[in-house]
């Protein structure tokens, strides 16, 4: 039976996928840019909602690439503290080389203190078996991956191959574009016995007023009234192929 992992930024999320009966759940913050490490108070809520279903902890300092300075590096580690500390059953981090390579030094100061997934700056790498091999040697338990592809289902060949190499010292988690149309091709074509998504859907929110001409950051992402959020119909159809 395939296992499942809801990727939420929000309490609603977590209690969707709880209910819906998900295995776990990634905790992320800013899932409209890939996602970025949870604040403190989101964290300790998710936790006690959770209840028994495992939470696992984004830790990404900020968007854009995954090579990292001295700064950024003080921050993760802090975070990854506060996560294990706070009672986080794994993190979700990753680290590249400029060369597209695992950063294999960082990656192992930053699971030394327990479970861990390594998350989609797999995707950026040269080499996919090569880094594959390389997070074996580390003992990540799991590694999420699109099959360096836009989607999972893009990139189910590359799965399949990595989840073949696994050959059951590290999990191969499968996410990018899963939906509940795809879900099924995917597990058939891949092998692989589980599931990442978000499974997110965009909600308008009810009028208020707002500056149509004012985009935080400068960068135009749409309208201030929408955003997307966790859907509980998508999660349980996406769960209910087994």
């Amino acid at each position: 039976m395939p296992k499942y992992e809801v990727c939420v930024d929000s309490l609603a999320g977590v209690r969707i996928a709880r209910e819906a009966g998900a295995d776990r759940i990634e905790l992320c913050a800013e899932l409209s840019v890939g996602g970025l490490t949870p604040s403190g108070g989101l964290l300790e809520s998710a936790l006690e909602i959770a209840q028994d279903m495992l939470v696992h902890v984004l830790i990404r300092p900020r968007s854009g690439d995954f090579v990292y300075d001295a700064d950024e590096i003080a921050i993760m580690q802090k975070d990854i503290a506060t996560a294990r500390t706070a009672g986080a059953a794994a993190v979700v981090t990753g680290a590249l080389t400029v060369d597209g390579a695992i950063d294999k030094a960082l990656t192992k100061e930053l699971v030394a203190g327990g479970p861990a997934t390594f998350h989609r700056a797999f995707d950026h790498t040269r080499d996919a078996s090569e880094a594959l091999a390389d997070l074996i040697e580390l003992g990540i338990e799991r590694v999420l991956t699109s099959g360096q592809q836009p989607t999972a289902l893009d990139g189910a060949d590359l799965i399949a191959q990595l989840h073949r190499q696994a050959a059951g010292h590290i999990t191969i988690l499968a996410g990018g574009g899963i939906t509940e149309h795809n879900a099924a091709e995917v597990l058939e074509r891949t092998g692989v016995s589980e599931l990442h998504f978000s499974a997110s859907e965009q909600n308008t929110r009810a009028p208020r007023f707002g500056n149509p001409r004012i985009r935080l950051g400068g960068v135009p992402s749409g309208a201030d009234d929408e955003v997307r959020a966790t859907s509980a119909r998508r999660v349980k159809a996406i769960m209910a192929i087994r």
